[in-house]
């Protein structure tokens, strides 16, 4: 078998949007579909042509494009029971669409054949033989998907593989061994391919379809490629029904990376974590940051010893380059890690330290850390802690004092005000503003104090406000932790601050977040549309 022979088949825009909570509109289904073409996904399953308003617009829509690299693939089913192929209102839409591949899904274990389709065995491998033979007679190239395969080979392995034997005589290209359930193991997928394999000889690809219900779709995917599959189904990001679809972002990396099956091309696979992230956002989706490959901690390194290996090696504790797959290196500062860590993301902030310096910043941490601080998500805390233990260090006022009013009114109106009084370029600026929470109250006057000397200041924006409470045991006096993100349009920051009280706590990561936005080297550049602080109602 060649690298190029094991076929990409995305099926995202109809298998993935089972999963709960899952909807895109038919043009951003288009969108997605570019993206795939761009990565060098073989062929696009789009849905059922004509099943419902959307989708019609979108068959459309995708009539209109022109792909570089992919092909789109409608989606069916085989012929009713007891009715012609060529009188399906189905068959005959697929039949008629502008999509040149058509896939179409039929039964094979008998659980369903006596409880859902209410069809004898014979009946069911003429439904599989007459639907394939009508849509390749059309001119269509067919993706038979037999569906609950490796259900229906545990319980009749000989009547699972003469519904095979149906598709592949009828016509159909490729033949899909599908785990509708997600229940079976690896090694039972590799031993059913491998017979299936041996049975279908060259009269048709054969495919693998797996869900994720057991953890092993990934893993049940490349099992059935190991044993002769030449054909792989999945979805961007595992999205699908109950726990997902077999994850392709991660077959695809392993396919090629691993298995030496040259799927795409170096530039296509350097697209692979863009393409992942893209397609969680248009799901409004927080990117996993544990994924495999593409995820922001794919290759994020944190123990000081793996740091110190990575740094002198990186192959020591990464089992690929992260930029073959469009990801990067990342080397977290926390209490675990050593002055290497702390010299090295000093150097990747533009200061120049030396092991001194680089250990109190290390130390400095481990103090911090051990009171509530976490800077894997506050860098821009983390920068500024760097650069006061370096020397490069520019407050961006001198605090006297700060004052937060709340009061509730006898209609049930609760009202926010803050004053705060400091000390810039020798001036002494007292300044009193309302918000709709404290934090909004604090940044709107402290932004009204320093405005006209740092206008830029207006351009950022809090875009986010967490509070965790660290010591849940002493109730109302716990020690809370305040994590802020900010952006200036272009860039996102993380802040931190942490105190018994949660209003100091978010007044020191409001602090952080502005003034990490002043050090000398950064650029402001709003872009248009950003959230605004009164947004968040802290």
């Amino acid at each position: 078998m060649t690298a190029i022979d094991v076929q990409l088949y995305d099926a995202t825009l109809r298998d993935g949007m089972q999963g709960q909570g899952l909807s895109l509109s038919a043009h951003e289904k288009v969108r997605v579909a570019r993206k795939l073409d761009e990565l060098g996904v073989h062929l696009i399953e789009a849905g059922f042509p004509a099943s419902n308003p959307k989708e019609l617009e979108l068959f459309e829509l995708l009539a209109a494009e022109r792909w570089a690299h992919a092909e789109i693939a409608a989606f069916g089913m085989t012929r009713r029971r007891d009715a012609e192929a060529a009188e399906d209102p189905g068959l005959q839409t697929l039949a008629g669409c502008f999509a040149p591949v058509c896939t179409i899904v039929g039964k094979t274990w008998g659980l369903h054949l006596d409880k859902v389709v209410r069809a004898g065995r014979d009946e069911n491998l003429a439904m599989i033989a007459e639907s394939v033979a009508f849509l390749a007679a059309a001119g269509k190239r067919v993706v038979y998907d037999a569906e609950h395969f490796f259900d229906g080979w545990r319980d009749d392995p000989a009547y699972a593989l003469a519904c095979l034997h149906a598709a592949a005589d009828a016509g159909a290209e490729t033949v899909t061994l599908c785990d509708t359930n997600g229940s079976s193991l690896p090694s039972q997928v590799a031993a059913a391919t491998a017979s299936a394999v041996a049975a279908l000889g060259d009269r048709a690809r054969l495919g693998i379809h797996c869900h994720n219900d057991a953890e092993c779709g990934v893993a049940n995917s490349l099992a059935a490629v190991e044993a002769g599959a030449r054909h792989v189904q999945g979805t961007m990001n595992g999205v699908g029904e109950r726990t997902g679809n077999a994850n392709l972002v991660s077959i695809i990396a392993n396919l090629q990376l691993k298995l030496g099956r040259r799927v795409l091309s170096d530039e296509q696979l350097a697209r692979l974590t863009d393409t992942a992230h893209y397609v969680d956002e248009l799901l409004n989706l927080v990117p996993d940051p544990n994924q495999p490959y593409v995820g922001k901690n794919a290759f994020a390194h944190k123990g000081g010893l793996h740091v110190a290996g990575v740094r002198a090696d990186a192959a020591t504790f990464e089992h690929v380059e992260p930029e073959r797959v469009g990801n990067h290196r990342e080397l977290v500062i926390s209490e675990l890690s050593g002055r290497g860590t702390a010299a090295e993301k000093a150097a990747a902030a533009g200061l120049t330290v030396d092991d001194a310096t680089a250990g109190r910043i290390a130390e400095r941490v481990k103090a911090l850390e051990h009171e509530g601080y976490h800077f894997e998500a506050a860098d821009g805390s983390f920068d500024l802690l760097m650069r006061r233990e370096s020397g490069a260090y520019e407050p961006l006022f001198t605090l006297e004092s700060w004052r937060v009013i709340v009061e509730q009114t006898r209609d049930g109106r609760v009202l926010t005000e803050a004053t705060i009084k400091i000390w810039l370029d020798g001036e002494r600026y007292v300044r009193t503003a309302e918000g709709n929470g404290p934090v909004n109250a604090l940044d709107a006057a402290l932004r009204e104090a320093i405005g006209e000397i740092h206008p830029h200041l207006k351009d950022i924006e809090l875009v986010n406000y967490k509070v965790r409470i660290l010591d849940e045991s002493h109730g109302t006096g716990a020690v809370t932790r305040v994590l802020i993100d900010s952006s200036d349009g272009q860039d996102l920051w993380g802040s931190i601050g942490v105190n018994e009280n949660v209003i100091a706590a978010s007044w020191e990561a409001l602090v952080d977040s502005l003034e990490y936005a002043e050090q000398p080297g950064r650029t402001i550049a709003r872009a248009p549309g950003a959230p605004t602080a009164s947004d968040t109602p802290a």
